[in-house]
C-alpha cells in the first residue's frame, strides 16, 4: 500500500482536524441516539433500521448530486475494502464489548491513532516527526485517565478488541489511498451497504417490535448523524496529514462525556475532568502549531 507524500500543509492539515472533530461528535451523538432507540426495540432491529434509512439517505443525495453512473464506482476493490475495513472494526469492537469491561474495551481502542500514525509511516511514507509522536501519546494518557481502564486479565475479547484496531487502521490509510476523483459519497456508501447486510442476518433472529414514532425520530436521526460521520471521516483521512489529524480521534471520549452530561445527566469527576485537560492540551498544542505554520508559510510565500 503506497502512496505519494506530500509537503507539509498547514491549511489542509487545519481542515483535516475540524473534519475528524466534526466526524468523532456526529459518532457519537450517533450512538447516542442509537441508545434511546435501543430503550424502547431490539437492537438488532435499530442498527437494520437505520442502515436502510442511511443507504437510502447517502443514495439520494449521491443521485441529486453527482451522475447516477458513478453509483458503479461504490464497486471498486478498494472502496469495497474499505467497507469491508469498517464492517470489520465495527463487529469485531462489539463482540469484544460483550465479555469485558466497557473501560478495558475503549482504552484499548484508544491505541487507534498510534496504530494510523505508525501505519502512514510505515506504508505510506508520512514523515512522523516528535512532537507528533508525543502529541499522540499525551492524548492517549489523557484518555487512559478518563475511562480508567481496570487490571482484567488479557483474554479472547482483549484480542478481538485490538483486531478491530487493526481493521480500523487498514480502513483509514485505504481511504488515504482513494483518488480525489471519487466523491466521499461513494465511497461513505460501501459501509451501510455491507453492515446492513450483515446486521439483516442478526436482526432476523431477534423478535421484532413495532417502532414508535419517537423510536422512528432517533433512528433517522441517527442515520443522518452516521452518514455526516462517515463523510467527515473521510474527508479527514484524504485531507490533512495522517500524524496530525489521527490524534484528534481522542476527542470522541470528550464528546461522549459531553452527551451523557447534555442528554443522561452525568456529571464526570474530578478524575475525568483532569484527563479532558490533558486531552485537550494535546489537540490545542498541535492546532497552535499547525497555525503558527501555517503563518511562517504564508509570510514565506512570495508577494
Amino acid at each position: 500500500m503506497t502512496a505519494p507524500t506530500h509537503a507539509h500543509d498547514p491549511v489542509n492539515n487545519l481542515r483535516g482536524i475540524a473534519a475528524m472533530l466534526g466526524a468523532m461528535a456526529a459518532f457519537v451523538l450517533n450512538d447516542a441516539l442509537v441508545k434511546l432507540a435501543a430503550g424502547t426495540m431490539p437492537m438488532g432491529e435499530v442498527i437494520f433500521l437505520r442502515g436502510i434509512f442511511t443507504v437510502l439517505l447517502c443514495l439520494a443525495l449521491l443521485m441529486a448530486t453527482e451522475s447516477p453512473a458513478r453509483l458503479r464506482e461504490a464497486a471498486q476493490p478498494r472502496i469495497v475494502a474499505r467497507g469491508l475495513m469498517d464492517v470489520g472494526s465495527a463487529l469485531t469492537f462489539l463482540f469484544a464489548l460483550q465479555n469485558m469491561p466497557i473501560a478495558d474495551a475503549y482504552a484499548i481502542l484508544q491505541f487507534t491513532p498510534l496504530g494510523i500514525t505508525a501505519g502512514a509511516a510505515l506504508f505510506l511514507g508520512a514523515r512522523v516527526g516528535w512532537r507528533r509522536w508525543l502529541a499522540t501519546t499525551v492524548g492517549l494518557v489523557g484518555v487512559l485517565v478518563i475511562i480508567k481502564p481496570g487490571a482484567g486479565t488479557f483474554n479472547a475479547s482483549s484480542v478481538l478488541a485490538l483486531v478491530s484496531i487493526g481493521f480500523a487502521v487498514a480502513r483509514d490509510l485505504i481511504t488515504r489511498g482513494i483518488g480525489h476523483n471519487i466523491p466521499s459519497m461513494v465511497i461513505a456508501l460501501a459501509s451501510p451497504v455491507l453492515l446492513t447486510s450483515i446486521t439483516a442476518l442478526f436482526s432476523a433472529v431477534e423478535p421484532w417490535r413495532a417502532p414508535s414514532a419517537l423510536g422512528l425520530g432517533y433512528i433517522v436521526g441517527a442515520g443522518v448523524l452516521l452518514l455526516i460521520g462517515q463523510l467527515a471521516l473521510i474527508k479527514a483521512m484524504r485531507t490533512g496529514e495522517i500524524a496530525v489529524v489521527a490524534p484528534f480521534r481522542y476527542s470522541i471520549i470528550v464528546w461522549s462525556i459531553l452527551a451523557g452530561l447534555a442528554i443522561w445527566h452525568e456529571l464526570p469527576d474530578l478524575r475525568t475532568c483532569f484527563g479532558i485537560a490533558i486531552v485537550f492540551a494535546a489537540g490545542l498544542y498541535t492546532f497552535l502549531r499547525e497555525q503558527k505554520l501555517s503563518r511562517a508559510i504564508a509570510k514565506a510565500a512570495p508577494a
